[in-house]
């Protein structure tokens, strides 16, 4: 049995879940993520679209490259989700907008080509120049 995970956007507007083990978590430091969350590290979990439902609301929906379409509410604004056409069966969904982000620690560092120099966060941890899975 798998567990389930639920999150949501911050005005409550749109609401998801997905099932399956919290593992795939990696802090992404690409400069699309910065700009588009306005934050300096964007953390992502990657579950397969099979295991991942809407349960309320429609999100918008912003194509940030001619790979990557990502998804957010339209009223409040939170980044929820992206899909790349470069994995169509997967869906990343931001741990922050889980119900529970403190149960779904990061295990690596995504696009450290890009991380900024005076950013120190989970140095422990392996990182790639790119994604690479």
């Amino acid at each position: 049995m798998h567990d389930i995970h639920t999150g949501g956007c911050h005005c409550g507007q749109l609401r998801y879940q997905f099932s399956g083990h919290l593992r795939d978590i990696a802090h992404c430091h690409c400069s699309i993520c910065r700009r588009v969350s306005g934050g300096i590290v964007t953390t992502w979990i990657t579950v397969p679209t099979s295991s991942f439902q809407w349960l309320a609301g429609t999100p918008a929906r912003y194509d940030s490259s001619s790979t990557c379409a990502r998804y957010f509410c339209g009223h409040c604004g939170a980044q929820l989700a992206l899909v790349t056409h470069l994995s169509p069966e997967s869906i990343d969904v931001t741990i922050a907008t889980l119900d529970h982000p403190e149960r779904a620690a990061a295990e690596r560092h995504i696009w450290t080509d890009s991380r900024l120099p005076w950013l120190h966060l989970d140095e422990h941890l392996p990182g790639e120049p790119e994604e690479t899975l």
